[in-house]
């Protein structure tokens, strides 16, 4: 008898306020990744408040991967990099800073924050569903996560 071994579903944050990107991206985990637990919150301010289990996120869980936008309403993603890398108990969270920006002085300035991957997001829908699938691929199945 073979030995089975199950994979422990992977917690992702996305922080994303484009309602079409939330869309492509929970239809690329979907038909991709059915294990994986896709959490969305909509600016920097309700990231921070998901992170530190704040208020109506009080039992939210410690995701294993996060999905940022630099351009969000209230605290922009480059504020929320800054806090959760200078948080210990967050700062081992890896975060991919998924935007629309390809100004080399975000993408200086994320690495600088302790970015772990900057990506361009495709305008084109295939494009994008696939780059998001590439991610999560990385994630799941190359690199080994925290446990939380």
């Amino acid at each position: 008898m073979s030995e089975v071994t199950l994979v422990q579903p992977i917690e992702v944050l996305l922080v994303e306020d484009d309602p079409g990107d939330v869309l492509m991206t929970k239809e690329a985990f979907e038909e991709h990744k059915v294990g994986n637990r896709l959490h969305v919150v909509s600016d920097g301010v309700e990231a921070l408040r998901f992170l530190r289990r704040e208020g109506e996120f009080a039992d939210a869980p410690r995701p294993h991967l996060i999905l940022l936008d630099l351009n969000l309403p209230r605290k922009d993603g480059r504020e929320v990099l800054e806090e959760v890398k200078g948080d210990e108990s967050l700062a081992h969270i890896p975060i991919v800073v998924l935007t629309t920006s390809e100004a080399e002085e975000d993408i200086l300035r994320s690495y600088r924050l302790h970015a772990n991957a900057y990506v361009a997001k495709p305008v084109d829908f295939e494009q994008f569903i696939q780059v998001v699938r590439q991610i999560d691929d990385f994630f799941v199945t190359v690199v080994r996560l925290p446990k939380g």
